[in-house]
């Protein structure tokens, strides 16, 4: 039932199309947890907990009138699952990124979808009596992640179909996965309408059923082969149209052509050992994994994911200090100005999240910028390039600078949102929020491009999933910074993001890096065109002098005959 590679081809922008709406409605929607955690709140997930414990809030009405507790330990355990799911979200990635290596992109799909039914089924399941399933939040958030991982990770290939625009696609994938955390708080819109909850998560369960069907009619059983593996070919169909002459009874046969376009992966050719398929082929993945550059993108991504997932996580709690500005007593009028606030900018911040599917082309568009003049470098001739043309640009060269003005683009944007975030003005903080939004898109953007552009195809899924893993890992911290800033800075969080903004600087280290074998590739180009120059003159130097020898000979000749060079006789 699988189509092929072929038939997948024709079909690519309505893969495109569908895997970027699928993104945007199934990946990484946990990610929207701010309003999420109103909605279980409300609910009554772990409220029971608020009555074990007497650290109860002012902010509590009976059950019987169909509202429920809230205390700051059941924020705790919620927001525990928020961090098992998030962590899933992102150390997924490596056993992900190994199993589509070698099995493809499609199972991978099928999986994550059903994962993700399942999740929301689980979900709606405990909310009939959330005082005995509320265990299974925990469970559910593990499949959430899990699946909107495997939906996202197997849609980053699927931008390899479209050549020289493939880092513009895959940006369009990533901002995608990015804005998804805008559907939890479309969700509260409706909630709030007065949908039931449960409704909602069902009907979500089942649309996660046909994001199954659609790929398992459409994605092929290959993986998606990168622009230079693929081989375009033209299927040639000759058929013969006979005509008969009605007046002199001659029959003409026309002869008809229909040309079709075909794709499949490229076959190595055995006369060329040295060709560069074979050689990124031949390249381990051990070379890859112990390169700086993956090593440095470790720490940026890591520092990064770390800023991003603490503020999402604890900024319900930080628009809250900013209200009540640490007041442990708040009267019975701040704490609705506080509910008030706090649900009104969420569902700003929540919005805000489609921004990462209208900024994330941007950074696509400076990772492709001028590669297609790169490309077209390939295809002039040698006569070509000895005329006094402008110099080509290099291929390497172009990627390693456009990856390093990507990188500083986007740090600069996260050291102004950390700086943002520690003025003490709620207004101000919808700049930071916007800041947020941008760089959570820009960043997964870059690094996706430099792994394209720097590493063999066969190895970006490990390389992704590896360096999402760790980054998933140092991202758990945000659990404990979350614990402290409750605890023992009584909500204030201006320390913990000063110090964060200041860990934020060492994203500076990758660009600085590129920089640096940027100019050393730069100068390994140049000693080699003087290498190659060199040989030329001396390979031409005996050439010039046998055609001088030949012409000599040949003048000695003709005298000898009794005739001048001018061909008159002696």
């Amino acid at each position: 039932m699988a189509p092929s590679l072929a038939q997948a081809y024709r079909r690519r922008w309505w893969m495109a199309i569908t895997a970027i709406i699928e993104n945007l409605l199934f990946s990484a929607v946990l990610l929207g947890w701010g309003s999420l955690l109103i909605m279980l709140k409300n609910e009554g997930f772990y409220s029971h907990v608020c009555i074990e414990n007497k650290t109860v809030n002012t902010n509590v009405t009976s059950v019987e009138s169909g509202e429920w507790r809230s205390c700051v330990e059941q924020e705790e355990i919620l927001n525990l699952g928020f961090t098992i799911g998030s962590f899933l979200l992102s150390a997924a990635t490596l056993p992900l990124g190994i199993l589509m290596d070698r099995y493809g992109p499609r199972p991978l799909r099928l999986i994550g979808s059903s994962c993700f039914a399942a999740s929301c089924a689980m979900i709606a399941a405990a909310a009939y009596d959330p005082e005995v399933l509320s265990a299974l939040i925990f469970l559910a958030v593990s499949f959430n992640g899990f699946g909107g991982i495997c939906l996202t990770f197997t849609s980053l290939t699927l931008p390899n179909m479209f050549g020289n625009v493939r880092s513009t696609i895959l940006s369009l994938m990533i901002g995608s996965y990015a804005s998804s955390a805008v559907t939890f708080p479309a969700v509260k819109l409706i909630y709030d309408l007065g949908v039931s909850f449960r409704v909602i998560m069902w009907v979500w369960s089942g649309m996660a059923c046909m994001v199954f069907l659609n790929c398992f009619l459409n994605w092929p059983a290959e993986s998606f082969p990168a622009p230079e593996d693929i081989r375009y070919t033209k299927k040639v169909k000759l058929s013969g149209v006979v005509t008969e002459d009605k007046v002199t009874g001659d029959r003409y046969i026309t002869h008809v052509t229909v040309m079709e376009d075909m794709m499949g992966a490229k076959q190595p050719e055995p006369d060329q050992p040295g060709s560069q398929n074979t050689a990124q082929g031949s390249v381990p993945l051990c070379h890859s994994v112990c390169s700086p550059i993956f090593l440095w993108s470790i720490i940026t991504m890591a520092m990064t994911q770390l800023r991003l997932i603490f503020f999402m996580g604890a900024m319900n709690k930080m628009l809250e200090f900013l209200v009540t500005h640490g007041n442990p007593n708040p009267s019975e009028a701040l704490q609705e100005e506080v509910e008030e606030q706090v649900g009104f900018y969420s569902s700003i911040f929540g919005a805000m999240q489609l921004l990462c599917l209208l900024t994330c082309p941007l950074i696509g568009y400076i990772m492709d910028w001028r590669m297609k003049e790169c490309e077209e470098e390939k295809a002039t001739t040698h006569t070509q390039k000895s005329q006094s043309d402008p110099p080509k640009r290099d291929r390497k060269v172009q990627k390693l600078t456009n990856a390093m003005r990507a990188f500083i683009f986007t740090n600069l944007l996260l050291v102004t949102f950390g700086i943002i975030s520690l003025i003490d003005n709620m207004p101000i903080q919808m700049i930071s929020f916007v800041l947020h939004t941008i760089v959570r898109g820009f960043i997964h953007s870059c690094c996706g491009g430099l792994y394209a552009a720097v590493y063999p195809a066969n190895h970006f899924g490990t390389l992704t999933g590896m360096q999402s893993m760790i980054s998933a890992a140092f991202a758990l911290l945000q659990q404990p910074l979350f614990v402290v800033m409750l605890g023992d800075l009584n909500g204030d969080p201006y320390w913990i993001n000063l110090g964060l903004l200041i860990f934020s600087l060492a994203g500076f280290l990758l660009p600085g890096y590129l920089f640096y074998h940027r100019r050393n590739v730069i100068r390994a180009n140049a000693e080699r065109d003087r290498l190659v120059a060199s040989l030329s003159a001396k390979e031409n130097a005996p050439l010039t002098q046998s055609d001088s020898g030949t012409a000599e000979s040949q003048a000695n000749g003709h005298a000898a005959n009794g005739y001048t060079p001018n061909g008159h006789t002696v």
